[in-house]
């Protein structure tokens, strides 16, 4: 269980793609605070990954073909800066919302620009997305817990602070590029349920 408030940027040192998946290795901040063990579990751009080995800063994950389909983690290259959330301990402050790490699409950037003092950026929608987006709801971006600002078919827009953008990889998304999807886990569980019910 993640909160959505990324404190921590890594590095990709290794991406090595094999018959099973991809061997990642994340050179990560916030690892002597933090404390990692092998087996915990820590969002990578909002993916959900359990770390397999840890040697100082460089913590290795193994991504398996449902996440690489479902996420943007297969095109990440060597050398990326990527976002990274440890997950919540009983009693830590949950300051944004519940994130569980489990990215439910990839969509693109379609629009940035200027507001104020941060940004308004346009994000593309997945029809099997749609459902899960509402106006002031919210949406994980890469893992950044973020609310909708406005909504149409197809699309949604998120206002960005300068602290986001300073802070998060989502300062860096240019128009076209791809970004990590996860719906409210609240949305997806009543969707289901009303679904069941018809």
């Amino acid at each position: 269980m993640f909160s959505g408030l990324i404190a921590y940027a890594g590095t990709v040192r290794e991406h090595a793609r094999g018959e099973g998946g991809v061997r990642l290795v994340v050179q990560c901040e916030g690892v002597a605070r933090e404390c990692p063990h092998r087996g915990d579990s820590i969002a990578v751009n909002g993916v959900c990954l359990t770390a397999i080995a840890i040697e100082g800063d460089r913590i290795a994950f193994d991504v398996v073909p449902e996440t690489l389909e479902r996420s943007t983690l297969g095109e990440l290259i060597v050398g990326e800066r990527v976002n990274i959330e440890y997950s919540l301990r009983i009693g830590d402050r949950i300051g944004g919302h519940l994130v569980y790490g489990h990215v439910d699409a990839a969509a693109e950037v379609l629009e940035r620009r200027e507001e104020g003092l941060g940004e308004r950026v346009r994000i593309g929608v997945p029809p099997s997305f749609q459902p899960f987006v509402t106006e002031k709801g919210y949406v994980a971006v890469d893992g950044v817990s973020l609310t909708v600002a406005r909504a149409g078919t197809g699309w949604f827009e998120i206002a960005l602070i300068p602290e986001t953008l300073v802070r998060t990889t989502l300062g860096l998304r240019p128009i076209g590029s791809r970004v990590n999807l996860e719906a409210d886990p609240l949305a997806r569980y009543v969707r289901n349920t009303l679904e069941a019910s018809r």
